[in-house]
């Protein structure tokens, strides 16, 4: 197994940013504590100021202190840290990546550019730039729900060139596209959707960036550790295990809305968002806490 295939080996937890109650400030009490618990739980490494972190509402000193502080603890806990950077702007993005090499982060994760729905030269060249600026491997993040563009097998074909470019976070929610760029390239493939990580992992994935490894991290990492093992038989059965949460928890509201929800309930978070992030229905937070009681999720002071 190469450097590369290890580096981005495993179940990786996307952060929430906890806030406190009005969100004006980050609480960084909670935040080393779902750090330490990711790290107990054997997750192999942690992702900070991404979208579920909620990034586009930091502060660019939230962002550099929520950075510095996950590779802080993540380094005597034994995690690997894969640092959001990515912006629509390309300077910007060459500005993360560097502080995210100056902070001792292991790599950094590049979303593609939002909103200006560049075409695929200028997503080459983006990214191009971005893997030139500094020495640090970089795990591409195709989303197109978020960014308004995806990113092309043949596209990721030309940038897998790059030395520092070694991996990719699909969530495209297409098993077509993630064989494609595995056909082509020898990028490390971590999936973007929980309930895709098993079969992206029947064609070659290694991974995956969770969302729900924040509620249930010893799960998603027993089902990556399972595949990466061959184990596919337990694989599918830990598969089904997390499944209801899977799917159930994200159809019902924006990421990270629902899993903040999920943390409020299970004692974890305050729940608060930045605007434009706003709580959920009602309706929802009764859904996601049958979601957590069937998944033996809440705290025993807390009934169904």
């Amino acid at each position: 197994m190469d450097e590369t295939q290890t580096l981005f080996r495993g179940a990786f937890t996307a952060l929430v940013t906890p806030f406190n109650t009005d969100a004006s400030a980050v609480d960084y009490a909670s935040y080393e504590r779902n750090i330490r618990e990711q790290a107990a739980a054997g997750i192999s490494g942690i992702v900070p100021c991404g979208t579920t972190g909620e990034s586009p509402t930091l502060t660019e000193e939230e962002h550099h202190e929520l950075v510095q502080k996950a590779v802080e603890l993540a380094r005597p806990l034994g995690l690997s840290v894969i640092a959001g950077a990515g912006s629509n702007s390309t300077a910007h993005a060459i500005e993360l990546h560097k502080f995210a090499r100056s902070a001792g982060a292991d790599a950094s994760l590049q979303v593609n550019p939002y909103y200006n729905k560049p075409s695929q030269e200028g997503l080459y060249r983006h990214f191009m730039s971005v893997a030139d600026s500094a020495e640090l491997p970089i795990c591409l993040y195709n989303i197109p729900g978020r960014t308004g563009v995806a990113l092309t097998p043949e596209t990721v074909e030309r940038l897998a060139k790059h030395p520092n470019i070694q991996a990719i976070k699909e969530a495209t929610g297409s098993l077509d596209s993630a064989s494609e760029i595995l056909a082509r390239t020898e990028l490390a493939l971590l999936s973007g959707d929980d309930s895709l990580t098993l079969p992206f992992a029947s064609v070659g994935g290694v991974g995956v960036v969770s969302v729900i490894s924040n509620i249930l991290p010893a799960k998603t990492a027993a089902l990556c550790e399972a595949f990466n093992s061959g184990d596919f038989e337990r694989a599918r059965e830990i598969h089904f295990e997390l499944l209801p949460v899977a799917r159930g928890l994200l159809s019902l509201d924006t990421n990270p809305v629902p899993v903040k929800a999920a943390m409020q309930l299970m004692g974890k978070d305050t729940g608060a968002l930045r605007l434009p992030m706003c709580q959920t229905s009602a309706g929802n937070v009764a859904m996601i806490r049958k979601l957590l009681a069937a998944a033996d999720l809440l705290p025993a002071t807390v009934t169904a």
